[in-house]
């Protein structure tokens, strides 16, 4: 009984190492290195979509800096005491249930999960290719593409995000971090396309 207590804790542990956020999360390669198939699921996503890497992972940094769980805050009243959550937005894209259906029924991708990256990934691919086709966003322009990404298409379209200083701030964050993930992607692409790497050493 005592040996089947331990396994079951160390498969609760060993869990609960594989769903954590990569270490290092402003480093590309790193985060590549440490997370066996991310690159492989993000490539496979900038192949069908043809958004860049940098631009997809730029995204789902600022998102939910990769944490699978991640959800809004819960509001609280009287200031200490939990109440709902401000949104139904979860997982790695931080996408809401209605997005999430709606990319469900437009790719076929059914049983897709967004606390599962590689469909995560691929949601960002879809919706910033379908941000391209109706508001004609470059699928490299990291800043924009983020801010269709939080305001819908729709508020997009009404130029919503000018009245938002912060969102600006944001997004401009999510553009230099889409360059930073390029460059340092240069000097590990070859690498991980040969699944060959000396990291970190």
């Amino acid at each position: 009984m005592r040996s089947v207590v331990l396994l079951l804790t160390a498969g609760l542990l060993l869990s609960g190492c594989a769903t954590s956020p990569p270490g290092d999360i402003n480093n590309l390669c790193a985060i590549f290195q440490e997370k066996d198939g991310w690159y492989k699921s993000a490539l496979a996503s900038q192949k069908r979509w043809g958004t860049p890497i940098h631009v997809q992972m730029a995204i789902i940094r600022q998102e939910s800096a990769f944490r699978d769980d991640a959800q809004p805050p819960r509001s609280k009243i009287l200031g200490f005491i939990p109440w709902s959550r401000p949104s139904s937005a979860y997982g790695y894209p931080q996408a809401k249930d209605d997005t999430w259906d709606w990319y469900i029924k437009k790719t076929g991708n059914r049983g897709a999960d967004r606390d599962d990256f590689a469909d995560a990934i691929d949601f960002v691919g879809w919706y910033t290719a379908v941000s391209h086709d109706k508001l004609g966003i470059s699928k490299w322009d990291a800043r924009h593409q983020y801010l269709a990404y939080h305001e819908g298409h729709g508020g997009y379209r009404n130029h919503s995000y000018r009245k938002k200083a912060w969102l600006l701030k944001v997004a401009d964050k999510v553009d230099r971090q889409s360059k930073a993930y390029a460059s340092q992607l240069k000097g590990c692409e070859k690498d991980l396309d040969t699944g060959w790497s000396l990291w970190p050493f």
